[in-house]
């Protein structure tokens, strides 16, 4: 039994830097983590080829933008070092007919008419998204209209060319969101973009995909964990929040309905008294901070009950699935053929794969400040294909996507020396990747509820951030900004 100003539920990122902030403010805190590890949906991983050889992989999240400062900001602090993707030499892309086509810069190999469309449709996104505030995407002057129709007809609405609104929506659909494009709304996929300060970014990439932590993403996460020490408790799942007393008057005797808090509390925010019942620990708090991703939120039993609108929305907000791929070979042998590594075709069962080769140290054989001799891809199943893929025998699917893969970069693609796929849907506390999002016109009828507290319980997850949403900055972003809330009111 632990008495605590905080209690932080989830050490991802978003939870332990909720933590690290309260504790350097001199408050007390329990960090309670249901897997054996932290770090969330960012996983420093191995896979062994068939000597025995271990290599390292990132099983999750793992890119930093240069937009994302304050992650960038957090590593340096936490004396990290980064190193920028390889992006030498040409980029493929495949055409809807199959068709391979080898390109440099920004001299897209595509009809001019498509070219046209594209660039036309990027224009008018771009221009939407600017007039969006992230923090509050439901004030968009058109939130309603653009939140009632799915991304993909509201792209056919504007235009008849279907490569042209596949190569657009793959940044959105199978690149954040991991849905079909027609499963979300247009105002969803504004938001996409304005968290990262336009469309154009979004298509851009060497802008998305910029730098990785030496050592891997989870490294912030075990960097801050270890700062926090004993106030971190892994194999924890809360399975229990008791946090407010109902008003006794609102209990329904006649039809034997007892007290709750249907229509929520006065003075949100504010200190109250809350007790998390964990596996391991017990934890009685002032505050609660609920730091993981929403479609989680229903795998704690709160006692009361929340209020309506909380019951509702949090079932109108899911994850999406994708499958990331891993496939370390021997040499990066694409560069020897002068290419980068990075192909995609929008529609494609492979839709993205780029040159995910290690450098520095981690806990695989690699060494200090040079590149791993072996050169590894990544690349992403997204949606639909992924499904797919989850219900083929290993080695059919494994020849599939290796296939896939091979349409961008030749047959030596075929010959892995180790081959690992990530998949997030099966982790029990993550269920999808990579982050939430909500159903046709759930953004603008609930959105401003996702970072409102309820009675002392705040929210914090990238899934809900304006900057960095859906990325480990906003991640970070989130927990800082709810633990400054917490510390005004304490």
């Amino acid at each position: 039994m632990l008495d605590r100003d905080v209690v932080v539920i989830g050490a991802g990122p978003a939870g332990l830097m909720a933590a690290r902030t309260l504790k350097r403010r001199g408050y007390s805190v329990a960090v309670l983590e249901a897997r054996d590890r932290v770090g969330g949906r960012t996983w420093n991983g191995k896979v062994a080829d068939a000597t025995g050889v271990e290599h390292f992989i990132e099983l999750g999240g793992q890119w930093i933008s240069p937009d994302q400062n304050r992650l960038s900001e957090l590593v340096a602090e936490l004396g990290l070092e980064t190193f920028q993707r390889y992006r030498s030499g040409k980029s493929i892309y495949v055409s809807p007919d199959g068709t391979r086509h080898e390109y440099e810069g920004t001299s897209f190999p595509a009809a001019p008419e498509t070219i046209s469309e594209m660039d036309r449709l990027i224009e008018i996104l771009d221009d939407l998204a600017a007039e969006m505030d992230p923090a509050r995407p439901w004030a968009h002057p058109r939130a309603a209209e653009l939140d009632s129709i799915s991304f993909r007809s509201w792209l056919e609405g504007l235009s008849s060319d279907s490569e042209a609104i596949d190569n657009v929506s793959i940044y959105v659909a199978s690149g954040m969101l991991t849905k079909p494009s027609y499963a979300f709304s247009t105002l969803q996929a504004l938001l996409m973009a304005a968290s990262a300060g336009s469309f154009s970014n979004l298509v851009d990439e060497d802008f998305i995909l910029d730098r990785r932590v030496v050592g891997g993403m989870q490294s912030v996460s075990l960097a801050m964990a270890a700062e926090l020490g004993e106030d971190v408790f892994c194999s924890s799942p809360v399975r229990e929040l008791q946090w407010a007393e109902p008003d006794p008057a609102t209990a329904d005797e006649l039809n034997c309905i007892p007290a709750d808090v249907r229509n929520g509390l006065p003075n949100n925010g504010s200190a109250g008294s809350v007790k998390a019942y964990s596996d391991q620990v017990t934890v009685n708090a002032r505050f609660a901070v609920l730091a993981v991703p929403p479609n989680l939120y229903s795998r704690i039993s709160f006692s009361p009950p929340l209020p309506r609108d909380q019951q509702i929305v949090h079932q109108h907000i899911s994850m999406g699935l994708v499958i990331k791929v891993h496939a370390v070979y021997e040499t990066p042998f694409w560069r020897e053929d002068g290419l980068s590594g990075t192909g995609f075709g929008g529609g494609r069962l492979v839709q993205e794969v780029y040159d995910n080769t290690n450098f520095g140290a981690n806990f695989a054989a690699s060494e200090s400040d040079t590149e791993d001799s072996y050169g590894t891809l990544v690349g992403f199943v997204s949606d639909v294909h992924a499904e797919e893929m989850w219900h083929l025998p290993p080695d059919e699917r494994k020849d599939a996507i290796l296939t896939a893969m091979a349409d961008y970069l030749g047959p030596k693609t075929k010959e892995p020396i180790a081959f690992y796929l990530s998949d997030m849907a099966a982790e029990e506390w993550t269920r999808g990747a990579y982050a939430t999002s909500y159903d046709l016109g759930g953004l603008s009828r609930w959105g401003h509820l996702q970072n409102q507290p309820t009675g002392c319980i705040y929210y914090a997850c990238s899934d809900i951030a304006a900057e960095g949403y859906q990325h480990v900055d906003g991640a970070i972003r989130q927990g800082e900004l709810v633990a400054e809330h917490i510390a005004e009111r304490i």
